[in-house]
């Protein structure tokens, strides 16, 4: 939209040509660039409700409710489209082919090679070939050479080449064929000033385009002399104002590419848990969570659920839990345990498993609560507790009785639910040290809110 506004009248072609290029380029490289915004919150926990335990690596998504049918037929529609537009596009490659099979070949000078058919088209290039009817190149006219060869010259088709296949991916967005027809329209203005530039007569060379546009070539991947937008390149030509700093308009990209990416940058909090030692001191771990993450298809209401992953490369600890079992309790080890089925696997048990609390949904309590738990040797499920409750109601601002003990109520039914449906986890992959199953203590935050 920006570049109609601002440089579709303009004569600086060549200028214009790479602004369409790079924004069709930038429509699909833009969205990787995401900027990370870091910031850090502390999760302050009860001393004794946990022994120094594994710190991993989150990598959060968001669970919400079950879809309607029409968005998950909404990707079958997609590609649906996909396929009808790149079928579209080989068949009309395969239309130019055919027709260039059939033609009678003459090679010029210059490399270009001009195809004579028996069929009545109108002039047109694809790559290094000119096609044109019997008639005209028994009568050829010097502007339709001129315009056909600046289109091989400036490698017109290998653009329209890649806008297509682009716009097959984005067939459902408009400003994606707008873009397609601007660039048909740049490379109509650069064949157009050439013809020009070589000393062809204006008024002349307009009235060879009335005349030719009365035809139609038919192959949609090909540069035709006809073309839709005929009153738009005649008006073009009879221009003559200077762009002497037009080309300081294109500088609007840099302001629209910041705003993008600012757009989509994410925030990647850092949360530190205080946790107890051994000898009674508290130290801190480090789980980071990123916020705005992609989003998960499962089927769960009213619950985001954040999934703890890949461990961080840190020396792992002897527990509490030692002395008691006499087995070594692993923070971090050599491999993690996984779930099996990896990290979506374990995000879609949850949401199918998980339930908010009728107590919970009563009075709107919301919030994270962490809990941690032992993936034995064998990959059974241990010593589920909850290390963190952050969930909590918004206040009314009045003293009230019965809204306290709610909270409470529903904020025990949070705790208890979160350790339920960890602890009814079926069997993990369990961790290794040393090519050897051990236990490792592991970290899964859930998130409640009340849609």
């Amino acid at each position: 939209m920006f570049y109609r506004l601002l440089l579709s009248k303009d004569r600086l072609h060549q200028l214009n040509r790479f602004v369409l290029l790079g924004t069709a380029a930038a429509s699909f490289v833009l969205p990787l660039c995401v900027v990370t915004i870091h910031r850090t919150e502390v999760l302050p926990v009860v001393q004794n409700s946990v022994s120094s335990s594994a710190v991993t690596t989150a990598s959060a998504s968001t669970v919400i409710a079950s879809q309607p049918w029409w968005q998950q037929a909404l990707p079958i529609v997609y590609w649906i489209g996909v396929i009808v537009f790149l079928t579209y596009i080989t068949f009309s490659l395969s239309r130019v082919c055919i027709l260039l099979s059939r033609c009678e070949k003459h090679r010029r000078e210059d490399g270009t090679v001009i195809a004579v058919t028996d069929r009545d088209v109108s002039p047109f290039s694809w790559m290094y070939w000119i096609v044109m009817s019997r008639s005209d190149y028994a009568h050829p006219d010097r502007a339709i050479l001129l315009h056909e060869q600046e289109h091989i010259r400036q490698h017109h088709s290998w653009d329209v080449l890649m806008v297509d296949i682009l716009t097959s991916l984005q067939w459902f967005n408009p400003a994606m064929w707008m873009l397609r027809s601007d660039l048909c329209d740049v490379h109509e203005y650069e064949a157009d000033a050439d013809v020009l530039s070589a000393g062809v007569d204006a008024r002349q060379y307009q009235y060879l385009l009335v005349r030719k546009a009365m035809a139609a070539a038919g192959y949609s991947v090909a540069n035709g002399i006809n073309h839709s937008s005929l009153r738009q390149r005649i008006a073009m030509m009879n221009r003559h104002d200077p762009d002497n700093y037009c080309w300081i308009k294109a500088f609007y990209i840099l302001p629209i590419v910041a705003i993008s990416i600012f757009a989509s940058a994410r925030t990647l909090i850092d949360y530190k848990l205080a946790q107890p030692n051994p000898t009674g001191t508290l130290k801190r771990s480090t789980v980071a969570v990123r916020e705005n993450a992609p989003v998960s298809k499962a089927p769960l209401k009213n619950i985001d659920t954040v999934l703890v992953g890949k461990a961080e490369a840190l020396k792992d600890t002897t527990t509490e839990s030692d002395i008691d079992s006499g087995t070594r309790l692993y923070d971090v080890s050599e491999k993690m345990p996984m779930f099996v089925g990896g990290p979506s696997a374990l995000l879609s048990y949850l949401a199918a498993n998980t339930r908010y609390p009728a107590s919970a949904q009563k009075w709107n309590i919301r919030g994270r609560v962490v809990v941690g738990f032992v993936v034995n040797e064998d990959g059974s499920i241990s010593d589920a507790q909850v290390v963190y409750n952050g969930a909590t109601a918004p206040s009314s601002g009045e003293e009230n009785k019965a809204e306290e003990r709610g909270v409470a109520e529903g904020r025990a039914a949070i705790e208890e639910e979160a350790v339920r449906v960890i602890s009814s986890m079926p069997q993990w992959e369990p961790g290794t040290e040393g090519g050897k199953a051990v236990k490792v203590r592991y970290h899964v935050p859930l998130s409640f809110n009340v849609e």
